[in-house]
């Protein structure tokens, strides 16, 4: 399946992992273990992978090729959000070779259609 990387630097992953699985969880399943340091965002159109490394949270997610711009803007968008005062960076790399989003708290991502949650594939 088509995938999509991130890996965001930071001093607290698990921190920010398990605000964005709890906020997500209100409209998607979403799931986070602070003892694997793991979790899971499922979408209808497709999955999201988050994972506590020691200086990063490592970002992936899976799903048809036309559903990664959405996937990445909703969780790359998220995160960044919850991560101002650190300025979290999220740079998306996809399995093709091809460009993906860049979300900073200094610049808008790209305009995805606005919807809040990928849609149903």
């Amino acid at each position: 399946m088509p995938r999509s990387e991130a890996r965001v630097a930071t001093d607290r992953p698990g921190r920010y992992a398990k605000q964005l699985a709890a906020h997500m969880g209100r409209k998607i399943e979403a799931h986070w273990s602070d003892e694997t340091g793991r979790g899971t965002l499922t979408f209808g159109a497709g999955t999201a992978t988050l994972e506590a490394a020691p200086d990063a949270l490592l970002l992936a997610v899976e799903g048809e090729r036309e559903n990664l711009p959405g996937l990445e803007d909703v969780v790359g968008r998220h995160l960044v959000r919850f991560g101002a005062r650190d300025e979290l960076v999220v740079e998306w790399h996809r399995d093709n070779g091809e460009a993906g989003h860049v979300h900073r708290n200094d610049a808008p991502a790209e305009d995805q259609g606005g919807s809040d949650t990928p849609q149903r594939g």
